[in-house]
């Protein structure tokens, strides 16, 4: 899925968030102002219960709600299902336009998580507790924590618990993070990018390079880095047009003033690393180093048709920025300025072969013999 496509979904995520929640609470608004009181409430089944005491139960009717320790009901039993998530909240389910959807509401009534998800599953990693939500349009991840607040700005295709380790994915890398503390770090990151349709990949496991990135930051300078080669082989302005420069781009063609070069092409990315590059003004300077495998083809003095040849030269793409929001591309250049041209071909002589020394006949006698005396 390319930048635009990632776009547009993002968009249409955000659209479907909003109206959900104006959705559910439309019906938690309604089914407040029908709903039975406490005295007309029959309770058919009891069910869990939390650490104060209070019990998810059930109606004659199937529904779902919880009372106190008194009985009293708190949440009147509209949900499909319920099921206690800590700190006075519940995860919920409720049938919407004909789908069971889940959500997260609280025993004041007020949703705290939009009822836009097919499943809302716990899990713990160390001594956390996390919430792992799946979209119910696309089967994408949001990572809740314990209070219900997302984790990070960011929607994944897919998370995985193992213990102590916490493992995200999107559709350009995955990143492990490690519960640690009162918190989760960074620990590791698997970053895809492309170049012309050469798709490349790096990893960082720097723990302190880790600590001043994030995922969103890796795949901004991954996407950048791609685009710019594009450009620095094609001249194509358009590759780099939307790359945040703060208004002072330096980005360099391949080989640019090499008037001998009839065309460039891409063949392969590879020995990607990501680094520290320093700090500028206090802001944390990064570069990324490939090696860009190319076919050149050139013109030859004397010949009428362009030679070709393939070589690897690196390239470095910086940035700077503290997060994805301000980081910008600093420059995009080549380690060399120009190839190394084969030397030119120097023309053989013809070859002769040697020819052994033959003695002469001797001579002949006037009778046309041989002399015997000579």
């Amino acid at each position: 899925m390319n930048k635009h496509m990632r776009l547009v979904v993002s968009v249409l995520f955000v659209v479907v968030i909003l109206l959900a929640i104006a959705i559910t609470r439309f019906y938690s608004d309604t089914s407040k102002n029908t709903s039975r009181s406490s005295a007309q409430t029959d309770i058919e089944r009891r069910l869990g219960s939390d650490r104060e005491g209070n019990r998810i139960f059930e109606d004659s009717s199937g529904f779902c709600g919880v009372i106190d320790s008194s009985d009293r009901v708190i949440v009147p039993a509209e949900w499909l299902e319920l099921s206690f998530a800590g700190e006075g909240r519940c995860i919920a389910s409720k049938r919407i336009n004909g789908t069971d959807m889940k959500g997260c509401v609280d025993y004041e009534g007020n949703i705290a998580v939009p009822f836009i998800y097919r499943s809302i599953t716990p899990c713990v990693s160390g001594s956390k507790t996390l919430y792992v939500a799946e979209s119910g349009i696309d089967s994408s991840v949001v990572l809740y924590d314990a209070d219900f607040s997302p984790m990070f700005r960011k929607v994944w295709t897919d998370c995985t618990v193992t213990g102590d380790t916490l493992t995200l994915s999107s559709g350009t890398g995955t990143y492990t993070y490690s519960a640690s503390g009162d918190g989760f770090r960074f620990s590791e990151a698997e970053v895809r990018g492309e170049a012309l349709s050469c798709g490349f990949d790096f990893s960082v496991k720097n723990p302190m390079l880790l600590e001043r990135l994030d995922p969103a930051m890796l795949e901004y300078m991954a996407s950048a880095a791609g685009k710019y080669l594009a450009f620095a082989y094609t001249g194509d302005g358009v590759y780099v047009s939307d790359i945040r420069t703060g208004g002072k781009p330096a980005f360099t063609m391949l080989f640019p003033d090499d008037k001998r070069i009839v065309s460039k092409k891409l063949l392969a990315v590879d020995d990607v690393y990501l680094y520290s590059a320093g700090s500028e003004d206090g802001v944390p300077v990064f570069s990324i180093s490939v090696s860009a495998k190319t076919e050149l083809s050139y013109t030859v003095e004397g010949k009428d048709e362009p030679e070709s040849m393939k070589a690897s030269y690196r390239a470095f793409i910086k940035f700077s920025g503290t997060s994805e929001n301000d980081l910008t591309a600093v420059s995009g250049s080549f380690e060399l300025t120009e190839p190394e041209y084969p030397e030119p071909e120097i023309p053989a002589e013809p070859y002769v072969p040697d020819t052994p020394d033959i003695p002469p006949p001797p001579p002949e006698n006037i009778d046309g013999g041989w002399s015997d005396t000579e």
